[in-house]
Parts: structure tokens; C-alpha cells; sequence
């Protein structure tokens, strides 16, 4: 079974970059730009602040996020496991994890 992983310490707290995660169409994104399906995703695991799992409808992947304080930010750790994992692969996860550290714009609200 293909396993394609990424490690990388992102200058964010593991609330900041849970609440990103912990959303279903950004699972559905990445599983699309992982395994090249799209569709729902059935939540394996989650345990809240530290890890999240899933599988997207249709495809033979697990995609497992695991999120740990590190010093000044936090440990990302993305791991890709199953026959649908694709030669890039690897490529995919080092953008996925770019978009994690990339500053998140929100628009202003009006009272």
C-alpha cells in the first residue's frame, strides 16, 4: 500500500490551525487534490485540537492530520495511505501544507 507523508512546523496555534482542518469541504478538497476523487468524506477519527482522519467517497486513501504544539507553533504532520495515492503524491501534500501556513483572510462583519 502507497504511503506518501510531510512533516512541517507552521508558525500558528494548533486552535488557529484546528479550526481550518476540522471542515468538510476543505476535506473534500484535499481528498479531490490527493486521490483525484471528489465527493463526500466519512470522518474516521477525530480528536479535537490533535487529530483528525478521513476517507473521501470512491477512492482507496486515508488522509490522517495530526497537529502538536511545537515551541513557537505547531507540528503538522499529514500522512497518505492507500492504493489511490498518486506518484505526486508528495507535491500535493507540500501545497496542502503551504495553504495550511499561509495567512487566512476574513472578511470584516458590519454591526
Amino acid at each position: 500500500m502507497p504511503v506518501s507523508t510531510i512533516e512541517r512546523t507552521l508558525v500558528k496555534s494548533p486552535p488557529e490551525l484546528w479550526e481550518l482542518v476540522d471542515d468538510r469541504e476543505l476535506m473534500r478538497r484535499w481528498s479531490a487534490a490527493l486521490t483525484g476523487t471528489s465527493g463526500e468524506v466519512n470522518v474516521l477519527e477525530r480528536e479535537p485540537g490533535e487529530r483528525l482522519a478521513w476517507e473521501a467517497a470512491g477512492a482507496d486513501a486515508r488522509i490522517e492530520l495530526i497537529l502538536a504544539e511545537k515551541g513557537w507553533g505547531t507540528s503538522v504532520s499529514i500522512r497518505l495511505a492507500g492504493d489511490d495515492v498518486g506518484d505526486d503524491a508528495g507535491s500535493a501534500l507540500d501545497g496542502l501544507v503551504d495553504e495550511l501556513g499561509s495567512p487566512q483572510r476574513r472578511p470584516f462583519s458590519r454591526a
